[in-house]
């Protein structure tokens, strides 16, 4: 729950760096900005996304948001799956690809959210834990055009720590190879983010890994500043 009118001022910096890079840059604030982030980055290559939306594309769901309205005020992008959902709404991946679907359906393209928790790689399941949430959370609509897939290591989110390279590097793949054989060759072109304590200082490591293809930034998506020196590294 980041995000007041203010906000709009680093949403009006940013454009100037989307505008420059050879690469994608999104800002996903809450409901409350998305049309007047749209108003401030029109004109410019910023794209403005959401931060959820409802599996039902209309009906009698008071305080939800349906994909159609998120297209209608501008929104280009939906998170959907990401582990706080997950964690503090009970959010199952059944949910998840019902929602997805839906936000296709509508036009939107759809960030799944994939990540295991510090347990589950204690207790070497993180790859088994990441195919199942794949697996249920991807809907058969899915494809390189409307669907991008984040990993984001639930204990890495907020706390500053970051797995090895060796550890994103190996879910990345999983990832990719599990989106390639049931999709088939489109799915191997599905673009597969990292999230998870990402700034500046670690921007460009993680890129360098294979088949790491961008970032899901939490924190240092607040200030331009940050957010821009992310995406110089990407587009380096």
């Amino acid at each position: 729950m980041n995000g007041l009118s203010s906000s709009l001022e680093e949403v009006m910096a940013m454009t100037t760096t989307a505008d420059r890079l050879d690469c994608d840059l999104v800002v996903i604030p809450p409901f409350t900005l998305i049309e007047r982030a749209c108003a401030a980055s029109k004109g410019s290559k910023l794209l403005i996304g959401a931060q959820d939306c409802h599996a039902q594309k209309s009906g009698a769901f008071t305080g939800d948001v349906s994909a159609d309205m998120l297209l209608d005020a501008g929104a280009k992008f939906v998170i959907l799956g990401h582990s706080e959902r997950r964690t503090e709404h009970g959010e199952t991946d059944a949910l998840v690809s019902a929602k997805a679907a839906t936000a296709i359906q509508s036009g939107l393209v759809a960030i799944i959210c994939v990540g295991e928790t510090q347990g589950e790689r204690d207790a070497n399941q993180t790859l088994a834990v990441i195919e199942r949430q794949l697996a249920g959370s991807a809907p058969e609509t899915a494809t390189s055009a409307n669907t991008v897939v984040a990993y984001e290591p639930v204990w890495a989110i907020g706390t500053g720590r970051v797995p090895t390279v060796a550890q994103i590097a190996e879910v990345h793949l999983a990832i990719h190879a599990a989106l390639k054989k049931r999709f088939g060759d489109d799915g191997g072109s599905v673009s597969v983010l990292y999230g998870g304590s990402v700034k500046p200082s670690n921007a460009e490591s993680i890129f360098a890994i294979e088949y790491v293809d961008g970032a899901l930034v939490g924190g240092a998506s607040l200030k331009a500043s940050d957010f821009s020196a992310i995406a110089e590294a990407l587009n380096a």
